[in-house]
Formats: structure tokens, C-alpha cells, sequence
């Protein structure tokens, strides 16, 4: 999976082939292999007496960057400046690079990686470990995708000879953060492979006295009853302070989560020979919305959790392994929804997996988080209760609630012929026989194969609202029809009537190709972004994905990950499962899923600008910045993502 091995001879290897958007865009230098070391260190080197910033390269870099292990190294470090409203998540890239060795065989060194919370002027916090969350960007492939957590506050991390190793450093701002100026600092310390912690360099006196601390609490406040209340308080006064004494003793330091002494931790982690870098967000009074102005649905398959945990489909731990990915997911601002593939590409899909009149089913679907769910035709569990009896009481139940405006039935993906067409209306007059306000959404490339619409394949594509009504109200075709002809979405709108509830939805699979917007590995970053950008432009009012985990079939949780035969790396896979890198069963983000948070988050800021000087005056500012102007014109570059942002930031305030 991780491409990464020895190589005696210093050669530079380019990405894996058939990978799209390779050479430099990974830092690979065709000029020959590139050296960086430090000539000026002979011998052995202890890290404790000298300078981090002799041993190792650091700089930043921006989360569109894809950086490869033979990213070259910046000359300067620049200080990380972000902007975020409030309920965003924005993110940057730390890449450390050595240029001596200092540690082991087969490693050059270790370096400690710290940060410090987030602090305003006005004394409000961003917490690390909460707020504040660090990854280390992990290849597949040979394309950095996977981001695997690593510990906070203090990290310790293994430097390859030779290589770049990419963080990916990510702060959520919560919804009441107040707004202003926070700064905080990240420290990065060479150290000695079996660097010692402060509590495994505690000697008995240290020790001793720690004891006699805590002994003393324990004896202040054992005699308080029966006491006057101002006595017990300044009892409870005085052990508060000598805990918080305890606490922030040497032998916790590993512990903190406040991390505001730095000073006490100086002769231990943050010594004068660290790379420190300085960290400045800007938090603005737009809050993102709880619920997504875009509902973009996103696949996740069961069979492939039950075959790669081993659950058994209807037990307890399936259904606590469903739960923790539905949730999971929810924090990139998508609509998860569960899927099973039957024959002739009919699909079963459903959001959750209890039964409407299961207390889970409210949980779920009132999530402000949650902008549209899937009910299931047919059951997700079998029961005891006829199909046609399951589906008349789902509804039922359903359509008392008021979240029965986010519900639709996804029946069959890319139907192509009449019969496949003829199943699709079928099931879709049964849906409406119980609920004649119910949303059909049906995903499409073509028309019927066997019986065009029109004179070419286009014309027979757009004829399809008018073949399939009143049987789809959500219909949603394949950017790919397109091609780079954004005109085209005009002439599929038109053949639409949204007086009639319908509404054009889109998406992309193993298609679009490079260049257009997709996500596939080895694609640039702001191409990942690039996919709601163009939704924004082209006027889509929702979104869908096939699969998020949709790798080969495996029946270990830890089996490394092969993507499937005949479609490109990545396509159907947006986070991995967490024991392919870890003893952790949290799943693990690749960094084309926070490159999809980013782009709906960019979705929010367009659509917060419209709601201001109106659509006009959104398509001239994608415009204006080099942005975004069509699928094979945006910008390669991370600058114009700034520029964007920053003037909404700047005419949208208050």
C-alpha cells in the first residue's frame, strides 16, 4: 500500500503510473535525485545540543497541496495564517524533512511535535485535542491520501532518510466560538530515538514529594464535617491549589490539554533549540449552517462492513458498526445513506438501518447535520411483515414527521434500458400509492438503450424528465454527460419543473477524467475542491456519491486496502478502515474527503454571498479570482481559494 522502501542508490521515483495529475505536482524532480543535507554535522549528533532547525527542513503548506515523500523543501518558514467562520473546519499542511541523521539504523531521527492551544486576546480557547487535531499524511498507492491521527498534545514521529513527512493540521471552530484574532504556537524538537519522559526520569524524592501533596488533600478535607461552611471552603481553597500544583508537575506534562505553562514544560519538551512555528486564525461571525445549503448523499456499503468485521448482517454489532460510520461521517457536512447492490445495478438503499418506529429513526433522521436521507423500498433487516405491508408502514410513520421533507427513494442507479425503466416506474407508483408527496431520485447517464429519445445520445439524455415523469422528481445525471460544455446544464434545467417539486441533481464515479473535478488519487487538490465549485456554478441543488468504502472485499480489518478492478485508484473509497494503520477502530479520512468538506464549505461562503449581492455577483467573483471557471478552467493554485474567501470575509461581515 505504501509505496516507500529502501533505495540504496538515492533514485527518485515518480508516482505510481496511470495515476492522474502525477510528476511535480508531488514534488518529484526529473532533473535527477535532490540531496539535502547538512555538511556542517559530522559524526555523531545529539539532538539536545543542537539546533532543530540544523537537523530538519520545515515549511507549510497549503491542504491543497499534494505532498509526496520527495516534496522539495522551502527556503523560508512562513507563520500559518487561517480564516474560518464559525462551525468550519480549516486545515494546513506541516512537512518536515531531514537534512542530518541523528537517530538509528534505517531512520534519521525522531522529532517531537507539540502544539498549544489557540488563545484570543479575550481569553477564549480553542483546545488541542478538541478544537485542534494532527495527522500524519500516509501514502497509497504512492499518492499521499490517508491521514492517520496522531497523539495530542505531544506526538513523537519516525523520519525517514531521505524523505518528506507531511502533518495535516486541522482546527474546527464550534458554532458559539466567539470571533477574533487566536494565536498559538506549534513546536517541532529533534530528539533521541529513547528520549526519556519527565515522568520516567522522576526520582524518589520527586516522588516522595508528590506523595506528601496529595496525603495533604486527602487530610484537609477528611476532617471537614461538622465545620463552619467559610472553614470548609477555604479548605476546598487550599486543595485546589495544591492539586493544581500536583497537576502541573513535570510527571503530568504528557497529559496536558490546557498546555497554557508552557514555561514549566521549557527544560523538557520546548527547549530553545525547537522549530517553532506561529499559528494566527481569524474567527468571523458567519456560521456555517448546521444543516447543509447542498444535500450531497454519500454510499457507504454494507456488505463490505459486514465482510471486512465480520458482523453478521441484522445482529447487535452490525448495527453498532452501521451507527458509528453513519456518525462518523456526518462531520464532512454529508447525508450518509447505507447500500446493497442487487442485479441489473437496483440498489437498496436506507439511512438507517432500525425500522421508522424504532427511537433510533428519529435520532437520525432530525439530525440538523442530516440534509436528505433514504428510505428503503423493500426492508433493510428482513422481518416478519410482508415487503409490500413494510413499506406502507415506513411511510406512514414517516410522513408524520417533520423531517419528511429531507426523505427520497434511491431504487436503481443508471438505468439503460426500457425494462430497467418500466422497474424504476413501477416501484416508484407503489411509493406513490401511499405517499403521493414522496421524492424518487434516479441517477442516469443515458436514455433507454433499446428505444431512443432523440436523434443523438445527448438529445436523447435530456429527454429523459419527460420519459420518466411523473415517476422521478430528483433527477440526477453524471457530470461526465457534460464534458467541458457548461452550457449544456441549461438545456437539461430547462426540460425540468421545479414548480412541480423536481429538482437536478448530480454526480461523478469512475467518470469525469482528469482534468475535470473528481476524486480520484493522484488528482491535484483543487480539483478534489473543484467538484462543488462546479455544482455551485453549473446550479445543482443536490449532490451524489456511490461509495465512500467501496474497496475489494476483505474479511480482516487490518487487510491492506486494493482498490476494485477496472475503476480508477480512489474512485468509491474516501476513508479507510483504522486497523489497516493503528490498533484504533475509528475510520481514517483520506485527504480527498477533507478536500470534500473544504469545497462544501466553499459552497456555504458562495451561497452566503449570493444571498447578499445575488447570483450575478457570485459567478463574477469565481470569476475575478480565477477560481473557478469551468471544468477544465480553475485555478491549479491555492492562492485564488484565499483570494475568494477573503473578500467574502471582507464584504459579509459585520
Amino acid at each position: 500500500m505504501d509505496s516507500t522502501g529502501a533505495n540504496p542508490q538515492g533514485i527518485v521515483v515518480p508516482p505510481v503510473e496511470g495515476v492522474a495529475g502525477g510528476g511535480t505536482s508531488y514534488g518529484w524532480n526529473d532533473g535527477g535525485g535532490v540531496h539535502f543535507s547538512n555538511s556542517s554535522l559530522r559524526g555523531s549528533i545529539d539532538p539536545s545540543e543542537v539546533s532543530t532547525s540544523d537537523l530538519v527542513h520545515v515549511w507549510c503548506l497549503p491542504s491543497t497541496a499534494n505532498v509526496g515523500t520527495q516534496e522539495i523543501p522551502s527556503i523560508h518558514l512562513e507563520p500559518i495564517n487561517l480564516l474560518a467562520a464559525r462551525n468550519e473546519r480549516e486545515s494546513v499542511q506541516i512537512a518536515i524533512r531531514p537534512k542530518a541523521t541523528w537517530g538509528g539504523a534505517g531512520s534519521a531521527g525522531v522529532v517531537q511535535v507539540q502544539c498549544s492551544d489557540l488563545t484570543s486576546t479575550s481569553g477564549d480557547r480553542l483546545v488541542v485535542g478538541q478544537s485542534i487535531t494532527l495527522r500524519r499524511v500516509v501514502s497509497i498507492l504512492g499518492v499521499p491520501d490517508a491521514l492517520v491521527p496522531l497523539d495530542l498534545p505531544v506526538s513523537q514521529i519516525n523520519l525517514a532518510p531521505g524523505e518528506t513527512t507531511a502533518l495535516w493540521f486541522s482546527i474546527d471552530v464550534p458554532s458559539a466560538q466567539p470571533q477574533g484574532q487566536y494565536e498559538g504556537e506549534l513546536f517541532i524538537t529533534a530528539i533521541k530515538a529513547e528520549a526519556e519522559s519527565p515522568s520516567q526520569r522522576l526520582v524518589k524524592a520527586d516522588r516522595h514529594q508528590l506523595y506528601l501533596e496529595l496525603r495533604n488533600c486527602l487530610d484537609i478535607m477528611e476532617s471537614v464535617e461538622g465545620k463552619p461552611s467559610d472553614e470548609v471552603v477555604e479548605r476546598a481553597n487550599s486543595v485546589t491549589t495544591s492539586l493544581r500544583r500536583v497537576l502541573l508537575s513535570p510527571v503530568f506534562s504528557e497529559l496536558f490539554t490546557d498546555n497554557g505553562p508552557v514555561d514549566m514544560m521549557d527544560e523538557d519538551v520546548i527547549s530553545n533549540l525547537s522549530v517553532r512555528i506561529k499559528l494566527n486564525l481569524t474567527v468571523w461571525d458567519f456560521v456555517l449552517p448546521a444543516t447543509p445549503s447542498l444535500p450531497a448523499v454519500f454510499g457507504i456499503s454494507d456488505t463490505v462492513i459486514e465482510d471486512r468485521f465480520g458482523v453478521e448482517h441484522g445482529s447487535d454489532e452490525w448495527y453498532e458498526a452501521l451507527d458509528q460510520h453513519f456518525k462518523w461521517l456526518l462531520q464532512y457536512r454529508i447525508s450518509p445513506y447505507f447500500c446493497r447492490w442487487g442485479g441489473n445495478m437496483r440498489v437498496l438503499t436506507y439511512t438507517c438501518p432500525w425500522p421508522a418506529d424504532h427511537p433510533k429513526s428519529d435520532e437520525y433522521f432530525s439530525d440538523p447535520r442530516l440534509a436528505a436521507y433514504a428510505v428503503p423500498y423493500s426492508q433493510a433487516v428482513p422481518g416478519n411483515s410482508s415487503a409490500k405491508d413494510h413499506l406502507q408502514k415506513e411511510i406512514e410513520i414517516l410522513r408524520t414527521k417533520s423531517h419528511w421533507k429531507k426523505a427520497y427513494f434511491y431504487l436503481w442507479d443508471e438505468p439503460l434500458n426500457l425494462e430497467q425503466y418500466d422497474m424504476v416506474r413501477n416501484m416508484a407508483s407503489k411509493i406513490y400509492a401511499y405517499a403521493p408527496d414522496a421524492r424518487v431520485l434516479t441517477t442516469y447517464y443515458c436514455g433507454p438503450n433499446d428505444a431512443p429519445l432523440g436523434p443523438t445520445p445527448f438529445e436523447a439524455f435530456v429527454k429523459v424528465p419527460k420519459f420518466l415523469r411523473p415517476h422521478t422528481q430528483i433527477y440526477c445525471t453524471s457530470e461526465w454527460v457534460l464534458g467541458d460544455r457548461e452550457d449544456l446544464a441549461k438545456e437539461i434545467v430547462s426540460e425540468l419543473q421545479p414548480e412541480n417539486g423536481e429538482e437536478w441533481w448530480t454526480y461523478v464515479c469512475l467518470g469525469p477524467s482528469d482534468p475535470h473535478p473528481n476524486w480520484h488519487i493522484g488528482m491535484r487538490g483543487t480539483q478534489h475542491r473543484a467538484v462543488f465549485w462546479r455544482v455551485w456554478k453549473e446550479g445543482g441543488t443536490g449532490f451524489l456519491y456511490w461509495g465512500a468504502n467501496c474497496y475489494e472485499k476483505a474479511t480482516v480489518p487490518s487487510a491492506e486496502i486494493s482498490f476494485r478492478r477496472g475503476l480508477p485508484p480512489g474512485d468509491g473509497v474516501l476513508y479507510y478502515p483504522g486497523e489497516v494503520f493503528s490498533s484504533s477502530h475509528q475510520p481514517v479520512a483520506s485527504v480527498r474527503l477533507e478536500r470534500i468538506l473544504s469545497g462544501l464549505q466553499d459552497f456555504e461562503y458562495l451561497q452566503l454571498y449570493t444571498s447578499r449581492y445575488g447570483r450575478d455577483e457570485g459567478l463574477a467573483l469565481l470569476e475575478k479570482t480565477g477560481m473557478y471557471l469551468g471544468p477544465e478552467r480553475y485555478t491549479l493554485e491555492h492562492m485564488p481559494i484565499d483570494v475568494m474567501r477573503g473578500e467574502i470575509f471582507n464584504t459579509c461581515r459585520s
